[in-house]
This record gives structure tokens, sequence and C-alpha cells, in this order.
């Protein structure tokens, strides 16, 4: 039996008219903006002819406030699976030109059911939000699909990455989705995120503000941190999407994609000896260290404009994937705040959850002292940098480069924080202190005493440095694993990472820890 030809060019046409979305005049204003449409967006995102859609006739039928009855194809959101780079990835884009994108009971539901079928299959998941908010007209079954959208949001957290892309308008309890997920990308000009607007804000508070101060990607990415990457437009923002695709397993029974090269590299690199500066006090740049250990020097930094003075990402070490962090010396010294905190324990948890190993490169003098730190609670802040790494069961290798004092030692993955190798430079200086203070503490007589003080302050810091904070007395008291030239770093590190990858450690079972959040 033949099918009817007249049913096909009417199932041609109803496809036809659904690509189309909010019609040709809004798609002209999304464009205007320098903005693509939802499905755009998904053109980018897929390998050609591999996305399957879901729901494309879905419709729902609305009235606006003046009772007009309007057809929202599709329900305003494009949903569906396709291919990135030959692995099958699920998602939604939301399609500002269909009612503003807004959620809806339908529009929800097909974001769950996508979202379940990504949970059930151990697929990635990736959205792209676009959306003018809640739609009035349904009043509490618009909130109820946001609830639903949440509650999924947590059951794929942990078990398949989620990365959330903001294109558009994100507000309100919309915005919660996406904080829920691994990793923000927002686009600079044409997107927003917030909870209450200027108006909202002014309304309540008095305070007069305006979208630049708390809903851009600046704010959100430099201030807030709810932003991981600020992308220039929509087609950068895709290209960040694949890149991160690249380093990441399609869920957490799987392994990261590693590409093992058939020979590891064992060549020394002379330039790693000149990187660190002679005075031990000198301004220090980690990001030269970071791009000479890892493959092509190519480092995919996550993160980049919130709390600088910690450094962490994505990268491959001889074909094998790594999460890196780093002090970076540069900005406050390198220490450790409030912020650099948060954000090394939450980058720590994703690489555990998803079975990729920690490179850990150490320079950092303490936790940030301040009368703002302690009130905004650094103790409990820090203490989840050391929670996250003690519970991470994933290779754990660190380089300790120069400074590693106090309790900032043990919270950048010390041997007693579970680091399976540590390694140090003879650069590194290990101890409750350093070794400058130290020595005006424990020979402050002494120094009082001599007739050259700055000559017997020098004498002493050199023998407290020597007998209590050299590497080779960590090492001494197995406490570091070797103590390596730094032109060899790369090597022990590819070599570690080799050794550790079938790496398996069991712990007592329990239904989960409480990190102090």
């Amino acid at each position: 039996m033949t099918i009817e030809k007249s049913l096909l060019e009417d199932l041609q046409k109803r496809r036809s008219e659904r690509m189309l979305g909010g019609g040709e005049e809004r798609i002209k204003k999304v464009h205007a903006k320098g903005a693509l449409t939802a499905r755009e967006r998904f053109d980018l995102l897929f390998e050609e002819g591999t996305f399957q859609e879901w729901g494309m006739h879905v419709e729902h039928a609305c009235h606006d406030f003046g009772m007009e009855k309007k057809t929202l194809p599709g329900d305003g959101v494009v949903t569906g699976v396709g291919q990135v780079n030959g692995r099958s990835v699920a998602g939604f884009a939301q399609d500002f030109t269909i009612g503003g994108g807004a959620l809806g009971q339908r529009h929800a539901k097909k974001i769950c059911d996508v979202m379940d079928y990504a949970l059930n299959c151990g697929l990635p998941f990736v959205a792209i939000n676009d959306s003018g908010g809640a739609r009035i007209q349904e009043g509490v079954d618009a909130l109820s699909g946001y609830g639903q959208v949440f509650y999924r949001n947590v059951a794929l957290s942990g078990l398949v990455p989620q990365i959330a892309v903001i294109a558009g308008s994100c507000a309100g309890g919309a915005a919660y989705s996406p904080a829920l997920m691994d990793f923000l990308i927002m686009t600079r000009d044409n997107a927003s995120m917030f909870i209450c607007g200027p108006q909202v804000i002014k309304a309540a508070t008095g305070v007069e503000t305006t979208m630049e101060e708390i809903g851009s990607a600046a704010a959100n990415a430099g201030i807030s941190g709810n932003v991981h990457f600020v992308a220039d437009n929509d087609a950068h923002a895709i290209e960040l999407v694949h890149e991160l695709l690249s380093y990441l397993p399609a869920n957490n029974l799987d392994n990261p994609p590693h590409m093992p090269a058939e020979n590891i590299n064992l060549e020394p690199d002379p330039v790693m000896d000149t990187l660190v500066p002679a005075d031990a006090k000198g301004m220090m740049d980690m990001m030269p260290i970071i791009q000479r250990v890892v493959d092509d020097g190519k480092f995919l930094e996550v993160h980049q404009q919130f709390a600088p003075n910690l450094l962490v990402g994505f990268a491959r070490v001889d074909g094998i994937v790594v999460g890196v962090i780093a002090n970076q010396p540069k900005v406050k010294a390198g220490t450790l705040d409030i912020d650099a905190s948060d954000k090394g324990a939450r980058f720590i948890r994703f690489c555990n959850a998803f079975n990729i190993p920690l490179l850990t490169l150490v320079d950092v003098p303490g936790f940030l002292p301040g009368v703002q730190q302690e009130q905004g609670g650094i103790i409990r802040h820090g203490a989840k940098m050391l929670f996250a790494y003690c519970a991470a069961t994933v290779p754990k290798i660190t380089v300790i480069v120069r400074k590693a004092y106090g309790g900032s030692y043990l919270a950048m993955c010390s041997r007693d924080m579970g680091a399976d190798v540590v390694f140090a430079w003879p650069t590194a200086e290990i101890a409750v202190m350093g070794a400058d203070g130290a020595a005006n503490v424990l020979y402050r007589r002494e120094i009082e005493a001599a007739e050259d003080k700055s000559a017997k302050r020098a004498e002493l810091v050199k023998e407290y440095h020597d007998q209590f904070a050299s590497p080779y007395m960590a090492a001494s008291r197995g406490m570091i694993t070797d103590v390596i030239e730094p032109s060899t770093t790369r090597a022990n590190v590819s070599l570690a990472l080799r050794s550790t990858l079938m790496k398996s450690e069991t712990r007592p079972p329990k239904k989960h820890g409480l990190i102090p959040l």
C-alpha cells in the first residue's frame, strides 16, 4: 500500500510551518540583535542530519491579556537528541519567537521528557535558555512546570554532565534550572540572568541599579560567579559546549574520552627550570607552568573571571584527561579566599563525579587574612576544599612548586588529604608558616641581640628553612613521593597518571557526606 501523496504533503507542510517558529518577522528581529533562533543554535550544536526532534507537533492554545486566542506551535521550545562528535547528546532550546519562549505546562513536559531520556540512557544534557519566564496565563501550572524541571536537574546531577547556555533572557525562577547544572555559558551582549530586576529592587529596597550591575554576563561571571564562561555570541557559545564535551564522559559510569599516546614523552623540558623567580617572594605566573605540563599548551580554563587567584580547568597529559587546580600567585599572592574555595571545591567535586583525574599545582602562602573574610565565613568555605579533596576517589596527583604553608598546604591536596602521588620541586617550602615569619617568632631574641640584625635574620631564615621547611624534610617523613627537577614534571605527572588510572577505592557505605555548604 502506497501512502497518499496528500498525506506526505500535509506532513511536509506542518514541518515547514514549525521550522519557521514564530514567523519570519520575529526571526528577522532576532537576527537584527545579532542572535540566532533556537533551531539555528541546534544546527550548530548537532552534526548535520543527526538531530531527532521530540514533540515538534505539540502545540498549545492560550489567551493573551487581551483574551485573544493564540496557538503556540511546539509550545515555545525545541527538544530532542542529536550527535556531537559522534556521541549522542540530549537537550532543549527555548524559542523566543514563540510566545517569548515562556514556560508553560506542555513546554515543561517536553523538557522533562527529554531529561528523563537523558537520565535513562546516560546522555549529556545541554539546555539553551532564552525565555521570558513563566507563562503568566497558566498560573500555578507554569510554576509546577519549573518545579518538575528542577527536580530532574537534581536527578541528573552527578549522573550525566549538564551544560546550560544563557543566550537570552533568564529571569526569576527560570534562573534556577541553569544554576542547578554543572556549567553555565552566557553570551556577552544579548543575555541576562537575574532573580529580581532593577525595577523590583528599587521598589523593594529603594536602591537604584542597572541590568549591567546585576544581570549581565560580566556581573554573573566576574562578581557572583554564577557563570563559568562568557561567549562573544551564540556561535562562540556552541563552540564552548563542543570543547567542554570533548573532555567529559557521557555519564558517571563511563570513562572520560582519554586518548592515550602510544609513547609517553619522557624528554625533559629545560624551560621549566627557569619559571620560578630567584627571589622566593617574586611574582610568578602559574599559567606557563600549566601550559608546559599539558598537551600542546591547551588548557580550557573554567571560571576565568571569578576568583582568579585559583585556576581550574580541563586539559590532557599525553592524552589523559585531567582536571587542573592551581594557585595563581599573580593574584592575591595565590591565597585561598572565600570565592576561590567555593570555586575549587565545586570543580573538584565535578571531576570526582565523572571519573576525571585531578592534577594540583601548589604555590599557596595561606588563606587570605582579613575581617571580611573571617566574618564572611572563610572557615566554612575553606572547609569545602578540604571536604572535596578528601571525598574524591579519582587519581590525585599533586606538584608543590613553591610555597605550601599552614592549613592551605592541606587544602591543596597534600598526601594526608588522599593524594596518591606528591611531587615537590627543590624550590618548594612546606611549613606551618613562611621562613621569614617563623624566624621572627622562633629567633626574635637572637635577632634583636645581633649587631647586624639583617645578616642574622637571613642566617636564621636559612637555618629554619633547611631544618623545618625544605622539601627534603617533608620527603624524609614520607609526605612527599619524590623531589623532582622541574624539567621532568610533565614526564613524572604522565607516568603517575598512567599508573593510577585503574585506581579503585572503596569507602564505607552512606547516603552522602555533609559538605559544609
